[in-house]
Parts: C-alpha cells; structure tokens; sequence
C-alpha cells in the first residue's frame, strides 16, 4: 500500500487520504500489538444509562479509509 501511496497521481486525493488512514490504523494495532499483546486504543461513551458501543480508533481509520477508497 505504501508503494501504491507513491505513485498516485495529485489529484487522486480521496485515494491518498483512504490509503493513509488504511496504513495508519494498521501501525496503529501492530505498534499496540507489540507493546502491549492487545489493542488497547477502545473508547466508550455514555449518556445518562446508554451506552455507545466501544469502539477501537485504529479499527475506525481503517474503516473510513476503505469508505474513501471505495467512493473514489
């Protein structure tokens, strides 16, 4: 991916960005997975007595970043 990142073109910027967030979410759990054995980066909101469902930051780039790549 970071090969493809290369040789985009300018005005590939939706491909740009969906593949930076695709590389960036996926160092994000490698470097949690080597330090700490797990994921760790899970945020949880509330209000009142509901309760978001947890959700991991590295996870939701890479998410984001297929969702880019896929609307370009």
């Amino acid at each position: 991916m970071i090969f493809w990142l290369t040789r985009l073109n300018a005005d590939e910027k939706l491909t740009a960005w969906g593949l930076g967030l695709i590389i960036g979410g996926a160092v994000g759990n490698l470097i949690d997975r080597i330090a700490y054995g797990k994921v760790v980066d899970f945020l949880q909101w509330h209000w009142e007595s509901y309760y978001w469902p947890s959700f991991n930051v590295a996870d939701s780039a890479i998410t984001v970043g297929v969702v880019l790549m896929l609307i370009d």
